[in-house]
């Protein structure tokens, strides 16, 4: 939330210059304030699991939120129970005529398919459209990203030739982003990926910001429409088990699978992940919710 300060303390114009929100007090009192609608895109196939770790982001601020689930109608998903899904989760004809101030989009495990192969491309692609005069910020999570800047930028995915995994180094670029407020020079971020978008189409692309990347990693978030998109390529909503249990999972399948990469202590999966990427996460999406979702969206949509 921004502090109410004075009209005329000194501090206001310090702060401004270097990006902090601070809010006048006549400012303060003409503002009107309701709960932020938002909605998740829950593509991941459990999806229990998944709206849990976003919830738990988003849950890091002292801004009230109202929440809804969407699922893919053309989709079945088999690794959540269906009663689960009927009682929680909507559809996109159910929520088609409403207005959301923020949105986020998860990955899928679909990665390795042509975008045109997903068995709900035509679905999704009408819902990423619809979130350009319905949705004041959408963040797009991993597969989504790449989908989102492939369907909205044309912008190309590409095979790795071994899995990007486990968690890496990014720096931020411009640091001043509102997006960006509180965090260290670098900070780290999950991936969990077999594809990659490259920061030479990028930047190509001059609808496009590459805000923060990687030296092992590559691009790590991408920014649009003055931050009505926000495309991030990793996992920063992630458990510290998550890793954990898909390595293990593609191990005992056979899979060919590396450790992941500044995960276990020691690189022993005996011992216990170390946590180093929780906090800037939690800071990303209240940065997020306040500056890209609260002071951006109308009080009353039209």
């Amino acid at each position: 939330m921004p502090v109410k300060l004075p009209d005329k303390l000194p501090a206001i114009s310090i702060l401004r210059k270097e990006n902090v929100f601070v809010m006048t007090e006549s400012r303060a009192k003409h503002q009107d304030i309701r709960p932020l609608r938002l909605l998740i895109l829950n593509l991941m196939p459990l999806k229990i699991v998944t709206e849990t770790d976003l919830i738990r982001m988003l849950s890091n601020t002292p801004l009230q939120v109202e929440l809804d689930l969407l699922h893919m109608s053309t989709h079945e998903s088999r690794n959540t129970p269906k009663e689960h899904i009927e009682q929680f989760y909507l559809t996109f004809n159910d929520i088609k005529g409403h207005k959301y101030d923020g949105m986020i989009i998860t990955g899928a495990p679909v990665e390795t398919l042509p975008f045109r192969e997903v068995n709900y491309w035509p679905e999704l692609k009408q819902i990423m459209d619809w979130t350009l005069n319905n949705v004041t910020s959408t963040l797009f999570l991993c597969w989504a990203a790449q989908a989102g800047l492939y369907h909205f930028y044309k912008i190309p995915k590409y095979h790795l030739s071994k899995k990007c995994f486990g968690i890496f180094s990014h720096t931020a670029a411009p640091s001043t982003l509102p997006l960006f407020h509180g965090f260290d020079d670098c900070f780290m971020m999950p991936h969990s990926r077999h594809t990659e978008i490259r920061e030479s189409d990028i930047q190509k692309h001059s609808q496009l910001t590459l805000i923060a990347k990687s030296d092992k990693a590559g691009v790590g978030i991408v920014f649009a429409r003055k931050g009505r998109q926000i495309f991030i390529t990793g996992h920063p909503e992630y458990s510290p088990d998550t890793l954990k249990k898909e390595y293990l999972r593609d191990k005992s399948a056979g899979l060919p699978i590396d450790l992941p990469v500044n995960y276990f202590k020691n690189d022993d999966p005996k011992q216990e992940p170390r946590i180093s990427w929780r906090a800037h996460a939690g800071l990303l999406f209240s940065n997020w919710l306040n500056y890209y979702v609260y002071q951006e969206t109308p009080y009353q949509w039209e």
